[in-house]
C-alpha cells in the first residue's frame, strides 16, 4: 500500500463523519500510516504457539484470581 496522502486522509475521515480541519490533514495522514506500518509488522508474525488471549489473566501472578494459584477457600475436585 503507498502512503495515504492529507486530502486522502481527509476525505475519509469525512466520509467516516469526522470532518477535519485543513491543518489536522497531514497529522492525520501520518497517523494513520504510522498505525498501517505497524499493523503490517504484527501481521508478519508468527503467533502460533501462542495461547489465545483468554488464558491470561491481568492480575498479578501472585493473587488468588489466578487460576493456576491455590486458593485455600477453595477446593477441587481431589479434595
Amino acid at each position: 500500500m503507498t502512503d495515504l496522502t492529507p486530502q486522502e486522509a481527509a476525505r475519509l475521515a469525512a466520509r467516516a463523519g469526522l470532518p477535519l480541519d485543513r491543518a489536522r490533514h497531514a497529522g492525520a495522514a501520518a497517523t494513520a500510516n504510522h498505525i498501517h506500518r505497524v499493523v503490517s509488522a504484527l501481521r508478519d508474525l508468527d503467533f502460533a504457539d501462542t495461547p489465545p488471549a483468554a488464558a491470561y489473566r491481568a492480575q498479578d501472578p501472585l493473587t488468588p484470581a489466578n487460576p493456576r494459584t491455590p486458593r485455600k477457600d477453595r477446593t477441587d475436585a481431589t479434595g
